[in-house]
């Protein structure tokens, strides 16, 4: 195995679903604060989970995201 290859690899796999995940969430939030399903100061209760199948992983992240 190549590590900076690897490391380059895992790096820019991150970055793409960082940045996806951040333009969704925003997305979804601005949507539900407009509906009046969401109050803009209100938290949200997120959760990713990370799935590798071929190497049996699946791992959930909690968290929350604060609007004010």
């Amino acid at each position: 195995m190549d590590q900076e290859t690897f490391n380059l690899s895992i790096r820019k796999f991150l970055k793409m679903v960082g940045v996806n995940s951040q333009r969704e969430i925003e997305q979804a939030i601005g949507k539900a604060i407009e509906s009046g399903k969401l109050k803009a100061e209100e938290n949200v209760a997120a959760r990713v989970t990370l799935e590798i199948p071929s190497l049996g992983v699946k791992v959930p992240f909690d968290g929350d995201i604060k609007l004010k």
